[in-house]
């Protein structure tokens, strides 16, 4: 299935249980739209959200509002039902708002263009934890629930780690000397895999963040944009060649690609809430929603091991790889052309 935005899309996210997905785009527009197998897919609401473009969108409240983030440095809360603003908190960061990501039930994490890192605990409508985590924009970030850790990754190069129970970075990586754009924690929690610009995978081992113990480089040179875990042992990985491939991790190997979204690149990925449907947007104004069974198949199949740099096992990185220095904050940059702008309160009715 496809859907034609119209405008460029920054972020994607789906219904946590309805068959619903909504789109972030490059003029402050919010889209949601409903589908299913073998129909059209249908917009049901369009919302002029931000003065600026609204680059990160996510499902909160049990599916029931969606949250918005953008360089006009607010955060928006709207009604699903309505189309109508719930809240709107201004001035929630400094600087552009890059990144929105579930936590819990009731608490969401927003990463903007400074390297800030702001939890927001959406029945006390409030702040609870705030993280000057990295020196140039979120890029991405993820959460591991059982150790209450908040994971991000930056144009910096650095993967952090914010403890939210001690209110703190707890640790960072060395520069990776390329700019980290993808997080997933794989392997039960006991590997952290980023994907970069240069299209290096990184691996780190949980506890063991300062150096990572693998690269696998066979994606490169092609940045890999967005990383989307599938189980404990696999991901789906978008490129900016436009392919998305299905990774196995441990042993590293390309699997197979398993669709290719167009030849811009891939912006990001996302599960519809029972993985029946894989949803991807890249840089042609469209919304690809792929058939999880049509694009497996064959996926069991004999892969190829491919090349990658450091002993699997081993928490030491091979030091004779040479990447290019990271071309720091560039994607993001250049990806949207806003300018930041000054704000006004916050989730008032949340």
């Amino acid at each position: 299935m496809e859907i034609n935005l119209g405008k460029l899309a920054f972020d994607l996210d789906f219904h946590p249980s309805e068959q619903l997905v909504t789109t972030g785009l490059i003029d402050g527009d919010l889209h949601l739209y409903r589908y299913s197998s073998g129909s059209v897919p249908e917009r049901v609401l369009e919302v002029h959200a931000h003065s600026e473009s609204c680059r990160a969108a996510r499902f909160v409240n049990g599916g029931s509002a969606i949250l918005t983030g953008s360089p006009d440095h607010t955060i928006l809360a709207t009604d699903v039902e309505t189309g109508s603003a719930i809240a709107r908190l201004e001035n929630a960061h400094e600087d552009a708002i890059n990144r929105l990501i579930n936590l819990t039930a009731s608490t969401i994490a927003s990463g903007d263009d400074g390297g800030c890192i702001k939890v927001w605990d959406t029945r006390q409508r409030s702040c609870c934890n705030s993280f000057n985590a990295h020196e140039d924009y979120i890029s991405d970030m993820t959460f591991s629930a059982d150790s209450m850790k908040l994971l991000g990754t930056s144009g910096d190069g650095t993967l952090s780690v914010c403890n939210l129970r001690r209110n703190k970075v707890q640790d960072k990586s060395e520069f990776s000397e390329d700019e980290l754009l993808s997080v997933v924690i794989m392997k039960n929690g006991q590997k952290v895999i980023c994907s970069s610009q240069t299209g290096n995978i990184l691996l780190y081992s949980w506890g063991c963040f300062k150096d990572c113990s693998d690269r696998f480089i066979d994606l490169s040179p092609n940045s890999v944009d967005a990383l989307l875990k599938l189980d404990e042992d696999r991901l789906i990985a978008g490129s900016e060649t436009g392919l998305i491939s299905l990774v196995g991790i441990l042993p590293n190997r390309i699997i197979q690609p398993i669709a290719e979204h167009s030849e811009y690149p891939v912006e990001r990925l996302a599960f519809s809430h029972d993985k029946k449907f894989l949803g991807s947007i890249a840089h042609d104004q469209m919304l690809k929603l792929w058939d999880m069974d049509d694009i497996l198949q064959g996926s069991g199949n004999t892969s190829r091991t491919q090349a990658t740099v450091g002993d699997s096992d081993s928490d030491e990185m091979d030091t004779d790889i040479n990447t290019p220095k990271s071309r720091k904050g560039t994607k993001r940059k250049n990806a949207s052309k806003d300018h930041v702008m000054g704000s006004h309160n916050f989730f008032a009715d949340l």
